[in-house]
């Protein structure tokens, strides 16, 4: 398997983790058809979402696939007038990931990220690698350890 900057991070800080691989069809690209094409369940799989403020500034979000970001509350967490979410003809350019691969670890800037306070109730859960069909399975505090993250409630 090759490396992705995602799990080189992970390698250079010594943090364990494991690699699910499975089929992408490049079409079905949420996390959801993600959890059904690895065959693991959705309540552990997180999706990073990036989000664009009124000042400019870009933020990642991971929340568990089933669940979405509230506005206002996303908001209060960034001092932000507005969020939007990043145009997806952007996100390559800002991340270095593309939609269906874009991992909350080894993007090409650094972001402030905010996790789902939800994952510090498993003891691992899994996020994207940062290429389709790859997915990443680690503990919830070593990824935010990795990604320089905070835990907090946004959904």
């Amino acid at each position: 398997m090759k490396k992705t900057n995602a799990m080189r991070l992970l390698d250079s800080l010594n943090i364990k983790y494991e690699t699910k691989e499975y089929e992408c069809d490049g079409i079905h690209l949420d996390a959801i058809s993600a959890s059904l094409a690895a065959n693991i369940n959705p309540e552990l799989v997180y999706k990073t979402i990036v989000l664009k403020g009124s000042s400019n500034t870009l933020y990642v979000f991971v929340t568990p696939a089933e669940f979405e970001i509230k506005l206002k509350k996303a908001k209060e967490l960034t001092g932000e007038k507005e969020l939007a979410l990043l145009p997806l003809d952007s996100l390559l350019k800002f991340t270095g990931y593309i939609r269906g691969g874009c991992s909350p670890l080894g993007m090409i800037h650094k972001y402030k990220t905010f996790i789902s306070d939800l994952a510090q109730l498993e003891d691992k859960i899994y996020v994207s690698a940062g290429q389709r069909g790859t997915q990443l399975y680690l503990s919830p505090e070593d990824l935010r350890i990795s990604c320089d993250g905070e835990f907090a409630d946004f959904i």
